[in-house]
This record gives C-alpha cells, structure tokens and sequence, in this order.
C-alpha cells in the first residue's frame, strides 16, 4: 500500500486555520457560494477567497457551475462543495473479539468495511491482517480514490501523542507501537485515539451540532469509556489518559473485575458481562452479543430485563459525568441503547433520578448519531477531525498541475 499523495508538514500560519474554518463551514451548508461563507464565519471575503482557492489546489473542495444570484439580477457566484469524489481515509477499530476495517470519504460515509475475528491472534498479526482487509476493499470499492491517512481506534487507553497502546483488555497491546506498525506497512500517515475521543471528533463534524458547544461521549461496549470536549476541542489529558472510567465504582454490584475489586463500570455493565448472564439464564446459546442484541429486538422478555437493567445503570453513570462536567449534551454510544425498544428511555430516567443538575434528560441525553457504524466512523474520524483542523498541512498536497 504505497503512499500516492505525499503528506505536507510546512505551517500555514493564520491561513491555515482560516482554510480550516472554510472547509467546515461547506461541510456544513455547502454547496455554498464565497461570499455566504464571508458572511457566516466573520472572515474577509478575500481570506475566503484564497482559503478556497487553496483547498480546491488542494482537491478538498470543487468548483459547481455558476449560478445566478437570488433574484435573478444580482451577480452570478460560483458555490463551491466537498469535493468527496477524490480521497478517501480508512479505518481501523479494534474490539475484544474482531477487528472493524473500513474505506470512509471526506463527510464521514462508510463506503465499505469488513468484520472480522481475531481470537489468538497477536498485535502485529491483527495489523498485518488489517492492511490486507483494507487493500482488498479498496480493490472491492473500485473507484480511484486516494488514501490520505489511516486512522485506529480503540477502547481502553490509547496514547495518541506517543502512537501506542497503553492499556487494553487484550493481553499483548500493552506497549505495542501501533502507530509505527502501520506506518511501515501502510506508508501512510496513521494517527490513533480512543474510539469515545473520536466519537466525539465525529460527532462535531458529522452529527450533534449541539456537541460543538459541549459534551460527553460514554462508550458502553465490551470496554466503557468516556471522553469530554469543549467548543470541539477534546481533552485528552497527559499521555491521553483522560476519560478512564471503567473501574469507577458502581453501588450494589459484586461483578468481579480483572483489577481485583468488585463493582466497577466495566466490570458490571459490559457487554460480556451482559452475555454471561444471558448464557446463564438460557436466553442464548451463544456467547455473542449479537445473539442477544437479535433476542431484545424480538422482544424476548428476559433479554428485553437484561438491557433494561443495564440502561439504568448506563444512566446512573451518566448522571455522575452530567453532574461533573455539566456538558451542552451526553452522547451514550451502546448498541442496545440505540437498538432496543425502551433503553434510552430507561437511561434518560435514571438520569432524571440520580443526577443534581440534569432538569431535562430528553434534551441533554441523546443516543450516537451512527447506529450500526460507529465504530468505522471513530476510526476513520481520527484522520477526519485532523484534516478539517488543518487541511493545508495534514495529509494532502497541492494537485499536479493546479496553480
């Protein structure tokens, strides 16, 4: 997987962050023309002129054909728009039991992906396999698109800055370089982060308007984490160790936890946790939370009480983060909160009933806005929120022969 589109370091200075403010601006309303981006954002309209002009060098943005202004007698204007027909990012996340790769374009789509197990398999095995999935669907997708970065993401602690694995569940990610791994395979840039910090990434740019104020991302999964940003900006903390709340306590439980304590958020409201339970109460036959997830959408009544115990101990541990922080939103990714009948109803109450500054949990706590697909969408929006940071020095180059 040779690199095609060599990435750039050169500072951009004040035009950067201004052709950064333009190409979120036409993500957001495009296509859009020059001066209503002036207009919206506060920028000159010559600052948007040369920021536009640099991102369509750049193919980030595309020129539409001219149209008329609004009463048909003003001046004619050029919109510009995303132009998402060019690049694409892949991603990589990395669960308990299998590994998620996808192909996603510049808004954030998922335009292929593959899951797959890796039971036994090693860190460097799990990469290797990785890249192969994402050459094939790149093959499979068919369209001649270039990969600008790859992007991981994973539960646990994932140290972005350093491009490694802290601590996973996993055994044998601990210390693993992923950063360098990929990059040596890929010869790509590769940027790494929690999957809760890159929901949030996704979320600013892709979904919540709401969460660029602020919010709280809680990740209910086999691993629970949490991440907390302000005006878009996530905190990650030194050595990205912020959002670490799988072993807070939670009262009245005695699930064991591999910390050697009883009662930790992880330990109790996880999705093998989840599945232990059921495996014990014959509601499944297998140890497969898929299998589960299918039983509550049936409406099996001792799956549908499982995942509505677990929602309300997902709320009692929302309310805590909403009285913390106090965020414009909380966002709980948890496939059975966006997947089964009643659950986040089941949360918003125990939100109700247990935080001290919540007054409307129907308004502060929402389900995430990729259902089905939030974990390509956090792996792929490691690179994303980077390049609509800074688009004129992350990832691509002026186009050959473009002036």
């Amino acid at each position: 997987m040779a690199r095609t589109q060599p990435v750039t370091r050169r500072g951009a200075g004040r035009s950067g962050a201004s052709a950064g403010t333009v190409l979120r601006t036409v993500l957001d309303s495009g296509p859009i023309a020059r001066s209503t981006i002036a207009r919206v954002t506060g920028l000159s309209p010559a600052t948007v002129t040369t920021a536009s002009a640099q991102l369509v060098d750049h193919g980030l943005l595309r020129e539409l054909p001219e149209i008329a202004g609004p009463t048909g007698l003003g001046r004619p204007h050029v919109p510009v728009d995303v132009d998402d027909s060019r690049y694409v990012v892949y991603g990589i996340h990395l669960a308990i039991t299998h590994v998620t790769t996808a192909l996603l374009d510049l808004r954030g789509r998922v335009l292929a992906r593959s899951r797959d197990p890796h039971y036994g398999l090693g860190p460097a095995e799990i990469l290797r396999n990785a890249v192969t999935t994402l050459e094939a669907l790149a093959v499979q997708h068919g369209e001649p698109s270039v990969p600008i970065g790859v992007g991981f993401a994973a539960g646990g602690w994932i140290d972005s800055e350093s491009g490694v694995v802290r601590e996973h569940p996993i055994p044998g990610w601990n210390g693993y370089p992923v950063r360098a791994d990929l990059e040596q395979r890929t010869g790509l840039d590769v940027r790494m982060d929690s999957h809760a910090r890159a929901l949030i990434d996704a979320e600013v740019l892709f979904g919540e308007p709401r969460a660029r104020e602020s919010v709280v991302q809680l990740f209910v999964g086999n691993v629970v984490d949490a991440a907390f940003a302000t005006g878009g900006v996530v905190h990650h903390g030194p050595r990205a160790a912020a959002g670490a709340v799988a072993h807070v306590p939670v009262e009245n439980s005695v699930e064991e936890c591999t910390c050697g304590r009883t009662g930790c958020v992880q330990a109790t409201l996880s999705d093998r946790v989840l599945v232990r339970r059921a495996m014990e109460l014959g509601i499944i036959e297998r140890p497969i939370f898929r299998d589960l997830l299918d039983a509550g959408r049936r409406r099996h009544p001792e799956a549908l009480a499982l995942f509505t115990e677990r929602a309300h101990g997902v709320g009692v541990v929302a309310a805590r983060l909403l009285d913390l922080f106090n965020p414009e939103v909380l966002i709980v990714c948890d496939q059975s909160v966006s997947g089964i009948p009643g659950c986040l109803d089941t949360v918003r109450r125990a939100v109700a009933e247990s935080s001290a500054t919540c007054d409307d949990p129907s308004w502060s706590v929402l389900s995430t806005s990729f259902p089905g697909r939030a974990l390509p969408v956090s792996a792929g929006s490691v690179i994303l929120a980077e390049l609509y940071r800074a688009p004129l020095t992350s990832f691509v180059r002026p186009l050959a022969g473009i002036s």
